[in-house]
């Protein structure tokens, strides 16, 4: 993984491909490379920036087809030879890929033993070699790519050029995203929406096992069995502008300051003031239907799972119902049961999240609902899943999730609102938590003008080298997603355990060098949160405070007080100060805050 762009029409591919990998830096990489074909394939890569490869792309670099990558290394160190494109030995066929080949050993040896000469470590060089050996007796470059892919393993998105068919492209998936992208006499195709917008906003998604030929002219589609099938085209909302950083320094802080205009967009149209309710229509379930289910379980990976958690305390307090959340990368793996009686839920920003998009897979294999909460219009897990909730964020861009986790809280939120009043939420309650739902973007934009106070905070803690984040309950995956935040974007250790566990182990770490920040709700928990605090600073510690009220200074060192909301609404807007210290932090210790080291944006191998 991480970005593929391809164009084909009149113009010259190298600035759309440059331009196109521009767009997918947001993703996370460590190479990148384009190859163009005019008279034979040209190729340029190189380890580094997208910058780096526009450097050393000359001038009279044409050829109105071509192929362009950026790589997050699986196989081989980031260099100049493993970054992608890979040509086959002949330099006839040229090949991007996404994705893990599980067999590229046993590949590679087979085709080593046959003569072939790698040059990188790579699993995907195996592909150029396995077309490579196959075109000369295709009929076409179509047939060619199928045939390879037969004797492979594992996952791809890929794109392939031939340079004795000059007018089109190949592009295949299988469990990592290809999208094409429809323009004047031109065709496009990428990993990812974003490459794409500036140029057209018709797009068609591929699914697994697909394979797409395109030309200037036009597209097919292929199943993996060569019938051709029928496709649906989509128009994208999102622009060009979008992926700007509109005057912020950085992405992130940008998304961090929209969240008052996404949660209200996650909010329209959805709330019901004659009956209390949500109104949520993607889910595809009627009343009757709704309350045959007896339990919820959510899945999700990283900041996606810690919205879940969120998810499930809203729905248990809400609907009555038992509700859990466990990562689905590790839920696919457990041979889970699956109950009919059961509402799974899957959540993806990027709705293409490999290790969901398996989970959700196996679920609907065993004849499991499941419903989706994910931003990505037309995503794969959009597509799996039988309805759910589109969150409405607009892209993040950043690789740490910030808006899009507290859009999924929302849509949780609105879900929790839906379940109860179809079950037992009175209608005094449903109006309560509609006027709650309401009240949250004006008290995010509260939430927000305490930046110059946290800015300060996070100069103030940065340089420790780890820090405890503690929260009961309902602010204990609050924490979580605050210690997530921290470590993935600032490189601080962060620890998050609930407050009521400390006294189990935790708190032998505890002292002057382990700052705790402490998530106290004004809630029911109050008084015992508070005791919590007396024994980090009896030990020595110091404690940042993130709450409803100011405290003793006894017990903490600095507080952050944000507005209150209904209390089962409060996780929502004690997690933004949060994002804040750790977009803070980061800065002050000169962190690449969007691109951290060793992350990518949309997780697509396992």
């Amino acid at each position: 993984m991480c970005g593929i762009v391809a164009y084909v029409g009149p113009k010259d591919a190298a600035p759309i491909l440059l331009e196109g990998l521009q767009r997918l830096e947001y993703r996370g990489y460590d190479s990148a490379g384009v190859v163009v074909s005019n008279k034979g394939l040209r190729m340029r890569k190189v380890k580094g920036r997208v910058a780096d490869l526009a450097a050393v792309v000359p001038a009279r670099f044409k050829g109105g087809l071509g192929i362009g990558h950026t790589r997050w290394a699986t196989h081989g160190a980031p260099s100049d030879i493993n970054a992608h494109p890979h040509l086959s030995g002949d330099e006839r066929i040229a090949v991007v890929h996404n994705g893990i080949i599980e067999n590229a050993d046993e590949l590679r040896a087979k085709l080593e033993a046959d003569g072939a000469i790698f040059l990188s470590e790579t699993d995907t060089e195996v592909l150029s070699h396995l077309i490579a050996r196959t075109v000369k007796e295709a009929d076409s470059l179509e047939e060619a790519v199928r045939t390879a892919l037969k004797r492979v393993v594992g996952t791809y998105g890929i794109a392939v050029i031939d340079s004795e068919r000059p007018g089109e492209v190949v592009v295949a998936r299988n469990g990592s995203p290809i999208v094409l992208g429809i323009g004047e006499k031109e065709m496009f195709a990428a990993s990812d929406v974003a490459a794409l917008v500036r140029y057209t906003r018709q797009v068609v998604h591929l699914e697994d096992g697909e394979i797409a030929v395109l030309r200037a002219d036009g597209f097919n589609t292929f199943a993996s069995d060569a019938r051709e099938t029928a496709k649906e085209t989509l128009t994208v909302d999102w622009e060009a502008g979008h992926y700007d950083t509109g005057g912020y320094e950085h992405y992130l802080l940008k998304e961090i300051s929209e969240q008052p205009d996404t949660v209200a967009r996650t909010l329209r149209g959805r709330l019901d003031d004659r009956f209390h309710i949500a109104h949520l229509g993607g889910l595809n379930m009627d009343a009757r239907e709704t309350r045959s289910f007896r339990r919820v379980k959510i899945i999700g990976c990283g900041s996606a799972y810690y919205s879940g958690q969120i998810g499930a305390q809203l729905i248990e307090e809400l609907a009555r119902i038992p509700a859990d959340a466990e990562p689905a990368s590790e839920f696919r793996y457990r041979s889970p049961v699956v109950e009919a009686d059961t509402l799974y839920v899957a959540i993806s920003q990027s709705g293409e999240t490999y290790d969901t998009l398996a989970a959700v897979q196996e679920l609907k294999r065993k004849g499991g609902r499941v419903l989706g909460i994910v931003n990505t219009v037309g995503s794969a897990i959009a597509r799996e899943c039988d309805g759910g909730v589109y969150l409405h964020a607009g892209p993040e861009v950043s690789v740490a999730s910030t808006k899009a986790f507290t859009s999924t809280a929302v849509a949780f939120a609105l879900l929790a609102l839906h379940l109860g009043r179809v079950r037992d939420l009175s209608p005094a309650d449903g109006r309560r938590i509609c006027d709650g739902l309401r009240r949250l973007p004006d008290q995010i934009k509260e939430i927000l003008a305490l930046e110059p106070q946290i800015r300060e905070l996070a100069g103030k803690y940065a340089e420790s080298p780890s820090m405890m984040f503690v929260g009961r309950v309902r602010g204990y995956p609050v924490a979580r997603e605050g210690a997530q935040k921290l470590k993935e974007i600032s490189y601080v250790h962060a620890e998050a355990y609930p407050a009521s566990e400390l006294k189990h182990g935790p708190l032998a770490l505890i002292g002057p060098d382990m700052p705790t920040v402490a998530i106290v709700p004004d809630d029911e928990l109050l008084d015992k949160n508070l005791t919590t605090l007396g024994e980090i600073r009896a030990r020595g510690g110091r404690v940042l405070m993130v709450g409803h009220r100011t405290t003793d200074p006894k017990l903490a060192d600095d507080c952050v007080v944000v507005p209150k909301n209904e209390t089962e609404l409060d996780p929502i807007l004690l997690s933004i100060p949060l994002q804040l210290f750790a977009y803070h932090a980061a800065v002050a210790l000169e962190r690449d805050v969007d691109k951290p080291r060793n992350l990518a944006k949309s997780v697509t191998v396992e």
